[in-house]
């Protein structure tokens, strides 16, 4: 429902920009969909939610996907590009909690509550900071798992993206939202993503008005920065973006996975660069697979700069050691 509430607003605003062209929305579903035993981390595909997508795309069955961009890898398949970033929903995380602990927050939570969340990087975070809670795995798309929390014990709250819940129009069940004090976010959370075949111009030019451009630049450095690290869904990596008078401020994260070792820094640059005009050679650059024309390619390079700066600086200082580890013990 929710991929399908997504999709719906990328069409919606084609629509609006593009009204003589007739749109047809294909829905499919994907390993992620189906295999709903297991932890994300533990499947070990890194194209969990897009492959049969993007075969479709690769047939030219359709034209254009609509992702949640966090579900994208760094790296995209060779003759795929993101055409469009959206402005970004909040992206932080948001605590829903089961009807018994309504009007509570996490710290006034029974001791031994049990809180549902599938990302290792949640609950890496949340376990340093709420020591006094249980942790488990819980799966399923937005209804499935607010109907596992409502209609049994199983658990005392759980927690997902806020951007999901307010798209679905579930905002009355945010009970807490987390700051990035409490919780850092995942890459790209809250923003969708556009993926186009790369070579198809006629539609990445279509596509390219959807950009939103300070959520690119911010998407942009956070997708260079997990690039850098090779992180993914296995192991704890967060982030938290903001632009603030043409500076870009970056703050990544990595963490093992009780939360008790943890590496985090914070780096700034400036993007404040005027978009070009010039149809060049350059024209099609892609940013950590994102193609941005309306966007200036020096802020663009500016960002995943950043990125892969401040990823250095976390690896210089012993991020691959805390990563790998969590690895292993997350593949154990």
């Amino acid at each position: 429902q929710l991929a399908r509430i997504q999709t719906d607003s990328v069409v919606e605003m084609l629509r609006e920009l593009y009204p003589d062209l007739r749109f047809e929305i294909v829905a499919m579903s994907t390993t992620g969909d189906k295999i709903l035993d297991t932890a994300l981390s533990k499947i070990g595909e890194k194209s969990l939610f897009t492959k049969e997508l993007e075969n479709a795309l690769e047939r030219n069955e359709v034209d254009l996907v609509v992702h949640s961009l966090k579900d994208l890898p760094t790296s995209l398949p060779p003759g795929f590009t993101i055409g469009a970033v959206c402005k970004r929903e909040n992206p932080l995380d948001a605590v829903v909690f089961h009807p018994k602990n309504c009007g509570k927050t996490l710290s006034l939570l029974p001791e031994k509550s049990v809180i549902g969340t599938s990302s290792l990087r949640r609950a890496a975070q949340l376990k340093k900071k709420f020591p006094q809670l249980e942790f488990r795995d819980i799966r399923g798309n937005l209804n499935t798992r607010l109907k596992k929390l409502d209609e049994k014990e199983d658990f005392g709250a759980i927690i997902l993206a806020a951007a999901g819940l307010k798209r679905m129009g579930w905002e009355n069940r945010i009970g807490q939202l987390l700051s990035p004090e409490d919780c850092l976010y995942a890459v790209g959370q809250g923003a969708l993503a556009v993926e186009v075949r790369a070579k198809d111009q006629e539609i990445l030019n279509m596509v390219s008005a959807l950009h939103d451009a300070d959520t690119v630049l911010c998407c942009i450095a956070e997708r260079a920065f997990m690039k850098r690290l090779e992180g993914g869904c296995s192991v704890p990596v967060a982030v938290n973006t903001m632009l603030k008078d043409g500076q870009l401020y970056l703050t990544g994260a990595v963490y093992s996975l009780d939360g008790s070792d943890s590496l985090k820094e914070t780096m700034q640059t400036s993007v404040n660069y005027p978009q070009q005009n010039e149809d060049g050679p350059n024209d099609d650059v892609q940013h950590v697979g994102i193609t941005a024309k309306n966007v200036s390619g020096q802020a663009q390079e500016a960002a995943e700069n950043l990125g892969v700066e401040l990823a250095s600086l976390l690896l210089s200082k012993g991020a691959k050691h805390i990563l790998s580890v969590a690895r292993q013990l997350n593949d154990a």
